[in-house]
């Protein structure tokens, strides 16, 4: 259940003010000015993050911003900024030594121009399915979906948004995903049963979105290859992509990419080993300012929470439940808002699982729906947010500011629409 005594030392709708104004900074005002690159997302958090101190009452300044940064020094976070330093590093010396060229030669080669939108939406799907990670996916097949974008003449941020869609479709279904790990353990609910609740959201629209890409896809055409790739280079990816199916932790998948990828730098290029090492200081350098981000997120959204804004939510909507529609919107809503607000959607799960689960008892919902709508509408949340790790990974790697991806995002889309038809026709009908 919420903490009773943080709503009562909360301070309602001012303690998620300090969200309010990050929106209102970077999302309004890059939709007004007409230009997404203009207003950086560091600034916009560190301006909400003024606000979120300032607002923050009763402890003085310093205890103020211990609290912001406890928020931004948490274990998940580091863990991630830990991620996002290897993934740089690997993405870089990858591209330097050749290896994304040759994978996305190779995938030109092997597939046909029409197939190439709808083939990487299934690769990202099945990787993402495998792996039980979005951000794994997204580090291992982002690089690859950018280059073919740019050969074929196609829109950077729809093949971008192609792969984070599909990373989100494994996210959710996976058995050793963490969303599907925290919502079967908060509801009691066995991850076969969710998974068998949850393919009935998931299933359809991914084969709608698969059909959509081949529609979209079909004016694609692969470029003739005039210069012919050294194919070995690919293993490096493969050796990612594989490792990752595995089932190992990231963070040695993309080690044992980076040791593979300067092996064979060091065998087919004439690359010295002091070269690679720079490629890999590049790589780091360049997601510095997605680590800036993150710890601000981070920090910003902690002292949202240390104020009571988290609580005020589940108070609020938890009071205003009406029959097994009603119970079944407010869990989602419930677990979606709290998702914004701490931007991980593991978190969020974890953070209303006892709540829901008292709503899903009181009102006789099965926990397998519970269970089902809890990781689907916090993993739909998590990917259209443009501060969310995968989506900032994935604009990083692309080049591109992770406002321009989320349009582009048909599956998350189509699988919230799913969420929505399920809780107002109330299939399936024996997971009521």
């Amino acid at each position: 259940m919420f903490d009773n005594q943080n709503i009562r030392n909360g301070q309602g709708m001012l303690a998620l003010s300090p969200l309010f104004i990050f929106l209102i900074m970077y999302l309004l005002l890059s939709l007004i000015i007409g230009d997404f690159y203009k207003m950086p997302l560091s600034v916009s958090f560190i301006i909400a993050s003024i606000w979120g101190i300032i607002s923050t009452r009763s402890i003085p300044l310093r205890e103020r911003i211990e609290k912001f940064s406890s928020g931004a020094a948490n274990t998940e976070v580091i863990y991630m900024v830990w991620i996002f330093i290897m993934a740089g590093a690997f993405a870089t010396l990858a591209q330097k030594i050749g290896a994304t060229e040759a994978t996305v030669n190779l995938t030109l080669e092997l597939l046909p121009g029409y197939f190439l939108m709808s083939g990487l939406f299934l690769a990202s799907c099945f990787v993402s399915m495998s792996v039980g990670t979005s951000v794994g996916t997204v580090v291992a097949l982002t690089p690859v979906a950018v280059g073919i974008a740019t050969e074929t003449g196609q829109s950077i941020p729809l093949f971008t948004a192609i792969i984070v869609g599909g990373a989100f479709f494994g996210d959710n279904l996976s058995f050793i995903s963490d969303t599907t790990i925290a919502s079967t353990r908060s509801v009691n609910c066995e991850m076969s049963d969710k998974f068998k609740a949850n393919i009935w959201l998931t299933l359809p629209a991914a084969l709608f979105i698969f059909v959509i890409y081949m529609l979209i896809g079909k004016n694609v055409s692969a470029p003739i290859q005039s210069v012919a790739s050294n194919w070995i280079l690919v293993i490096p990816y493969f050796v990612v992509i594989f490792t990752a199916i595995m089932g190992l932790n990231v963070l040695l998948v993309l080690t044992m990419g980076i040791t593979t990828s300067i092996v064979f730098g060091l065998i087919f290029t004439d690359y010295s080993i002091i070269d690679m090492f720079g490629f890999m200081g590049n790589g780091i350098d360049s997601v510095g300012n997605l680590i800036i981000v993150t710890l601000l997120a981070s920090g910003l959204l902690g002292i949202i929470k240390y104020n009571g804004g988290i609580s005020f939510i589940l108070q609020k909507l938890s009071s205003k439940i009406s029959g097994k529609r009603g119970a079944q919107t407010v869990i989602s809503i419930l677990v979606s808002i709290v998702n914004i607000c701490t931007a991980n959607n593991t978190i969020a799960i974890l953070t209303v699982g006892g709540i829901s689960k008292e709503i899903s008892d009181k009102y006789n919902l099965d926990k397998r729906k519970t269970a089902s709508l809890l990781d689907t509408c916090s993993c739909v949340t998590q990917s259209i947010l443009p501060y969310g790790a995968q989506v900032l990974m994935a604009a990083s790697l692309a080049g591109i500011s992770p406002l321009l991806i989320i349009p582009h995002l048909y599956y998350p889309f189509a699988l919230g629409f799913m969420v929505i038809l399920s809780i107002i026709f109330q299939f399936p009908k024996r997971h009521r």
